[in-house]
């Protein structure tokens, strides 16, 4: 099964979600933030500004991404003690840093999120892409680094796809801000893994 095709459906249920969420879930004060996000804006009365709560396509959006990231880690873990290029191991390592830490905030602002979050979670499923880490497993020493390159590239942009959709429909202003940030990440990273060998120098 293709990228394309296991990412169709995800994008499908971020749409839908959008389209049919009722009242948000909860609101920001109740969410904890990844380091460094930015704090809510509050109104002179103290509550959330309007737009700024969590819902329904938030809450699928970081379900899924909790799913996204749990398999960049199974890729890069299984990768990294096989890798030669120097360049390659030190980016595989900045991207098993980065998602872990996106990982750890993301599990942290589900479980705030109300009965959506539970429901949400079977969207977990679109990533599990046992089939890529197969082709690691079987590679020749000699061919670890191409074939995670191409792994790696693959799975990221399906993320950097998965968080552009988030923007454009997304409700809670933090959950945009990650999922800018993913998307930003996610494209920079793919340039890296897909530079030509002589670029590389």
């Amino acid at each position: 099964m293709t990228r394309r095709t296991l990412l169709a459906p995800l994008l499908t249920a971020l749409l839908l979600t959008a389209a049919c969420a009722g009242p948000p879930a909860v609101t920001p004060s109740a969410v904890p933030q990844p380091a460094g996000a930015p704090s809510a804006v509050e109104s002179p009365d103290g509550s959330a500004p309007a737009g700024d709560s969590m819902s329904g396509i938030d809450v699928v959006f970081l379900s899924t991404m909790v799913g996204h990231s749990e398999r960049t880690l199974q890729i890069v873990r299984l990768a990294r003690d096989r890798v030669r290029d120097d360049a390659l191991r030190t980016l595989a390592a900045a991207i098993e840093a980065t998602e872990a830490d996106e990982l750890s905030a993301m599990r942290g602002w589900l479980p705030t999120a109300g009965p959506g979050a539970s429901a949400a979670t079977h969207h977990h499923a679109g990533h599990g892409d046992d089939a890529a880490l197969d082709r690691l497993r079987a590679a020749p020493d000699a061919d670890v680094d191409r074939v995670l390159r191409e792994v790696l590239a693959d799975h990221q942009r399906a993320a950097a796809d998965l968080a552009r959709a988030q923007v454009d429909v997304g409700r809670n202003e933090r959950v945009r801000d990650l999922a800018r940030r993913i998307e930003q990440s996610r494209t920079a990273e793919v340039g890296l893994l897909t530079m030509p060998p002589a670029a590389r120098r």
